[in-house]
């Protein structure tokens, strides 16, 4: 196949997205299909230069937001559809994490363009991107998830609503980002104007104590269940990025029935959401034994330390399969 990879953007996890492409390029090739790279802030990167783009390793913070800003200017989510390295393509392969690359606006203009591509269409990505609709949504489909409240609130309110400490974060973004786990009541303001840097709406959500668990979903099947053990007290950027920051078991080890409803769940979830060919759902599992969903990634990232492919590794589906099952989902072969 001819596959095109867009990655780059002007997200908060623009570095992630080409940490992904990174791996998502080789293991395409190494499967014998021609691959080519577009940075969706600067467009097509000739083969010579893809180790200077993609060679470069995730940081312990995301990249400034001004610097994202500026370059936002630059994106070429208008100009896509024309280029031939789009246009040729048999399929599209998102290497994108959060921002447009995520929300649905991209997948709107890629459904103009007539190009397949992978993951999930412009509503489901949305909808996932959201966290206060796709919240809504998994009550509604069945699937528990901890109390939140949407800033503005009155703090006082929503402390005593959600109880400390509590979760501060940003709506729309993945990868943690701006997200502050708020243990006094004093330092929920500027937990609340650190998550607003990065997207206009500020979710407050109640915290769940217990292990971290996820979950890949590969065409309609609930992959490995796996636990994340971080070096910090929540699954931040840096754990997430860093080798080593985290401690990260597939399978988990967790009881059969445990391993079995988290599947389920994630399925359902997935479902609810209107996604594509596969997602990665977060979960949080408390000491009673009550399984929180937290959110649903309908883009999870490809790095050397994501989940996803860990959790797709322990069913016997080894990266690059993996990278060519999407690319078949996204074309119905």
């Amino acid at each position: 196949m001819h596959i095109t990879v867009l990655t780059g953007g002007a997200s908060a996890e623009r570095d992630v997205a080409l940490a992904s492409a990174a791996q998502v390029v080789p293991a395409l090739r190494g499967r014998g299909h021609d691959v080519a790279v577009v940075d969706i802030a600067r467009g097509f990167i000739p083969e010579t230069d893809e180790p200077g783009l993609l060679g470069k390793k995730v940081g312990a913070a995301p990249p400034d937001p001004a610097r994202l800003a500026a370059m936002e200017r630059g994106l070429l989510v208008s100009g896509l559809g024309d280029m031939p390295v789009v246009r040729g393509a048999d399929v599209l392969f998102l290497a994108l994490h959060g921002g447009w690359g995520e929300d649905g606006t991209l997948q709107a203009l890629l459904e103009v363009t007539g190009v397949p591509y992978t993951g999930s269409g412009p509503l489901g990505s949305a909808m996932a991107m959201d966290k206060d609709i796709s919240k809504r949504l998994f009550l509604d489909a069945g699937v528990p998830t901890a109390d939140w409240r949407m800033s503005p609130v009155v703090e006082a309110e929503a402390v005593g609503a959600l109880g400390l400490p509590l979760v501060v974060k940003p709506s729309k973004q993945g990868s943690t980002v701006g997200l502050t786990v708020v243990k006094q009541a004093g330092e929920l303001g500027a937990a609340i104007t650190e998550a607003a840097k990065f997207d206009d709406e500020v979710m407050l959500e109640r915290f769940v104590p217990g292990r971290e668990l996820t979950v890949g979903v590969l065409e309609g099947r609930g992959l490995a269940v796996g636990e994340i053990i971080p070096k910090h007290e929540l699954f931040d950027y840096e754990c997430k990025y860093t080798p080593g920051m985290s401690e990260e078991i597939f399978p988990a080890v967790i009881d059969e029935p445990v391993a079995d409803e988290a599947r389920r769940l994630a399925v359902l979830a997935h479902t609810a959401l209107k996604l594509g060919s596969y997602s990665r759902v977060d979960f949080r599992l408390d000491p009673q034994g009550g399984l929180w969903c937290l959110e649903v990634n309908t883009l999870p990232g490809m790095t050397s330390t994501s989940l996803m492919p860990q959790s797709a590794a322990a069913m016997g589906v080894e990266f690059g399969e993996l990278c060519e099952r999407i690319c078949r989902g996204a074309v119905g072969a």
